[in-house]
């Protein structure tokens, strides 16, 4: 499939999956009938999501091996993750204070007069969410059992331990173990490209098993709640890509081209997973160090997560505002750093913006039966938060890879430095389109 055609076609595979699903829902004898077709169309999402997972594993692992072993010294991975952590932590802090002062200017819950239910069933498991769980669970028993499940966590704390002793082997044999580990990139990459060519069946089928179920009705019927947290969405956007512009100038804007396929298909399949490979690939072609996107960018699939913050801060105030349940500025600031620790950790869980939500409620006294308002329409907010996402991840690596390559430039030049000392520059403005 023509790279340049695939973006084309996933909006032609949207619009068909909206249309179909209308079909399906209008001429569906009941609800038991549009569940069981949804059903065979979820069976191609799963099908697409499987293939995507299978990658995922051995990419990341191989990935951030690589790009700790290129880095080199230590000194300069002190200084790559402080660079990164900071981002990621300032980008949480920024998209969790915009939610709820969003939520609390547009005030969507307000009116719904909901009465608080005795007890209500959730579909969400909430059971062991809680700090010590989390810690817990970073830590992998089996690099095995973390690559079968997809915990991407478990498998960035392992390929870190590994990276860091395969640093230390003597450098003929670094030399080889880190060619392989660059062959298997190569590999994935290709595998990569296969799986690709039945995105738009991915997307169309995803698509359509929503709209089969739910129909047209829940966009009309929650238009103000999707509308106001998309606009957000899109002021949290201005914000990322305005940070962008400071630190690479025009450039942003040949990144923004050049990562558009991932964005959409993270927007599309509401799975930042299927995006990570393209991702790695737009950030190669806009001339991101290799060492810095195969540390950098994993690390973010797990601190990282721009849309999914702004979304738990705006879902959990608006449930409180459907049930006229008043938050004190000192409630929502206790909110904000309670969703700041309890978000980490949970990358590769599904839905894993909702568990949060899910397991904050009790914590905060808030009627748990409020999670029903949103999960019916969770799909559409999934599709925005996750798009957000892959952008916020894409910009903050392209930002520290041309701050470390800058670094380098001013080593180089010194008296004294290697020459064989990296110097190349990330970013040239005067290539920016």
């Amino acid at each position: 499939m023509n790279n340049k055609k695939l973006p084309r076609r996933i909006l032609y595979a949207i619009a068909s999956g909206i249309l179909t699903g209308w079909i399906f829902h209008h001429y569906s004898a009941d609800e038991s009938t549009a569940v069981e077709i949804a059903s065979y169309f979820n069976l191609g999402t799963d099908i697409f999501l499987r293939m995507i997972k299978m990658i995922i594993a051995p990419l990341v692992f191989a990935t951030l091996v690589s790009g700790i072993t290129s880095i080199g010294s230590s000194a300069s991975l002190g200084r790559i993750s402080l660079r990164a952590m900071i981002w990621f932590v300032t980008a949480s802090i920024i998209s969790l204070s915009l939610g709820i002062f969003l939520v609390n200017a547009f005030q969507p819950g307000v009116g719904m007069n909901l009465s608080i239910p005795p007890s209500a069933v959730t579909s969400v498991d909430t059971a062991g969410f809680n700090l010590k769980a989390l810690v817990g669970h970073i830590f992998p028993r089996s690099i095995a059992e973390a690559m079968s499940n997809n915990e991407i966590l478990q498998i960035v704390v392992f390929s870190i331990f590994f990276g860091f002793g395969l640093s230390h082997v003597k450098k003929e044999n670094l030399n080889s173990i880190s060619n392989i580990l660059d062959e298997l990139v190569k590999v994935m990459f290709k595998i990569t490209d296969y799986v690709m060519l039945f995105t738009p069946f991915g997307v169309f089928c995803a698509i359509a098993s929503v709209i089969t179920t739910q129909g047209l009705g829940s966009l009309v019927d929650y238009g103000r709640l999707i509308g106001q947290f998309y606009i957000g969405l899109g002021i949290l956007w201005v914000l990322i890509i305005g940070v962008g512009y400071y630190f690479l100038g025009r450039s942003v804007f040949k990144l923004g081209k050049l990562i558009r396929e991932p964005v959409l298909l993270g927007f599309s399949t509401s799975s930042a997973e299927s995006a990570y490979p393209k991702a790695i690939l737009a950030l190669e072609k806009f001339g991101a160090s290799k060492k810095v996107t195969n540390f950098v960018l994993p690390l973010g699939y797990t601190f990282n997560l721009d849309g999914s913050m702004m979304y738990q801060a705006f879902a959990i105030v608006f449930i409180a505002q459907a049930y006229n349940i008043d938050l004190s500025f000192g409630q929502q600031f206790i909110i904000l750093l309670t969703l700041m620790l309890t978000s980490k950790g949970v990358a590769g869980v599904a839905r894993a913006s909702v568990v949060v939500v899910a397991a904050a409620l009790p914590m905060f006294h808030l009627p748990e039966a409020g999670l029903l308002l949103i999960l019916a329409i969770d799909q559409f907010f999934d599709m925005g938060r996750t798009a957000t996402n892959v952008l916020g991840n894409c910009v903050a690596t392209a930002v520290i890879a041309k701050s470390e390559d800058e670094r380098e430039r001013v080593e180089a030049t010194q008296p004294g430095a290697s020459p064989d000392t990296p110097a190349s520059l990330i970013v040239q403005p005067q290539q920016a389109t």
